[in-house]
C-alpha cells in the first residue's frame, strides 16, 4: 500500500502541498483528482523519490521509494510517456529496465503482449504514436510484476478501444490484490474505474471516500417526473427543494424521493409517464467541491448570472490541458 502522512513541499514561497495525508490500499483502484495546480504530480513525485518533501513521509509497503530493494518490483508507474530515448527499441527500453532491477529477460515478452506491442517491440519508440507511448509506459510499470502501481493521466492519447483496455486493466489490477492510484481529467472514466477517491485542492486533502459516498455526499439526488398534466404537477411539488423543467413535460426535482412524489401525483390524480431517480455525476459533484480550489477560471464562470451558466463555464474550464510530469519511475 502507499501511505501518505503529513506530506508538505515548498517551491520558494509556493506552497504546493500542504499537509496530505491518506492511504491507498490493495484490491482497490485509487482516483487521484484535482484541479489544475493543485498539486497531484507534485504528490506523485515525492511517493516516488523524485522530490524531496519538505516535511511529512510517503511509503510503499512500509519503505520509502528510495530504500526500496528492487524499485520496479516494489512499485510501478508510469508517469511521463515520453521518458524513453527515441533511438532505443520498445524492447531494448524494457530490457534494459529489466537488467538493473533484477528481473528476467523473459519478462519484457510478457509485458509488451500485456499492452499490445508485441508486433512493434523491435521498433524506434521516437516512431510511436502517443497512444503507443503510454502503452509502452504501462509495460515498463508492469515489468517488475509490482504490488503497487502509479499512473498520471494514462489515458492521454489513447483512442476508445484502448480506454476501455486500460479501464480493464486497472480493475484487473486490483481484483489481484494490488493497490492501484491514477490521475485523470477524464471523469466519465474514472467514475468507471475507481473504487475510493482522493481529492485534493490547492494542495490539501478535500475529500478521501469511496466513489459511492462522494458522490452522494457532494450533490444532491435528482428525480425526473414527466406526466402530460406539468402544470398541476408543478403546482403539487411546490414543497421540493428546487423544481427545474425538463423539456416540454418533464421536471427535474430535488429534495423529494420517487415514492413521495408518486404519492403526491396520485392523490391528485395526475398522471405520470415517467419517475426515474437520477444520481448525479462524478464530474458534477468534483465541479461542485472543487469550485474554490481553481487555481485558473476564467472570467465567463466569475461573471455567469446562473449557477447552470456558472457550473457550464467551469465545466469548459476543467478541458484544459492536464499537469505533466518530467520523467518516469525506475529510469
Amino acid at each position: 500500500m502507499i501511505d501518505v502522512r503529513g506530506l508538505t513541499k515548498r517551491y520558494g514561497d509556493v506552497l504546493a502541498v500542504d499537509g496530505l495525508t491518506f492511504a491507498v490500499r490493495p484490491g482497490e483502484v485509487t482516483g487521484f483528482l484535482g484541479p489544475n495546480g493543485a498539486g497531484k504530480s507534485t504528490t506523485l513525485r515525492m511517493i516516488l523519490g523524485l522530490d524531496a518533501a519538505n516535511s511529512g513521509t510517503a511509503t510503499v509497503n512500509g519503505r520509502p521509494y528510495a530504500e526500496q530493494p528492487a524499485p520496479l518490483k516494489a512499485v510501478g508507474a508510469l508517469l511521463d510517456p515520453g521518458a524513453v530515448l527515441p533511438s532505443r527499441t520498445a524492447y531494448h527500453h524494457l530490457l534494459g529496465l529489466a537488467a538493473g532491477n533484477g528481473i528476467p529477460r523473459g519478462r519484457v515478452d510478457d509485458v509488451l503482449a500485456e499492452v499490445g506491442l508485441e508486433n512493434v517491440g523491435r521498433r524506434r519508440a521516437g516512431t510511436f504514436s502517443l497512444g503507443m507511448r503510454q502503452r509502452l509506459g504501462i509495460a515498463a510499470a508492469l515489468l517488475g510484476d509490482p504490488p503497487v502501481l502509479v499512473f498520471d493521466e494514462p489515458l492521454n492519447g489513447l483512442d476508445p478501444e484502448g480506454i476501455v483496455w486500460i479501464r480493464s486493466l486497472m480493475r484487473r489490477m486490483a481484483a489481484e490484490g494490488r493497490a492501484v492510484l491514477m490521475s485523470s481529467h477524464l471523469m466519465s472514466e474514472m467514475e468507471l474505474t475507481a473504487d475510493h477517491l482522493i481529492v485534493i485542492g490547492r494542495g490539501r486533502l478535500i475529500a478521501d471516500m469511496t466513489m459511492k459516498a462522494f458522490i452522494e455526499a457532494h450533490s444532491d439526488r435528482e428525480v425526473l417526473v414527466r406526466s402530460p398534466q406539468i402544470t398541476e404537477l408543478r403546482r403539487m411539488l411546490a414543497t421540493a427543494v428546487n423544481v427545474r423543467t425538463d423539456g416540454p413535460d418533464g421536471l427535474l426535482v430535488t429534495g423529494l424521493e420517487p415514492a413521495e412524489i408518486g404519492a403526491l401525483a396520485a392523490a391528485g390524480d395526475v398522471e405520470l409517464h415517467e419517475l426515474t431517480a437520477r444520481q448525479v455525476s462524478l464530474e458534477q459533484a468534483f465541479m461542485d467541491l472543487t469550485r474554490d480550489a481553481q487555481e485558473f477560471r476564467t472570467e465567463r464562470a466569475e461573471t455567469a448570472e446562473t449557477p447552470e451558466k456558472a457550473e457550464k463555464a467551469e465545466r469548459l474550464e476543467s478541458a484544459e490541458k492536464p499537469d505533466k510530469a518530467e520523467t518516469e519511475a525506475g529510469r
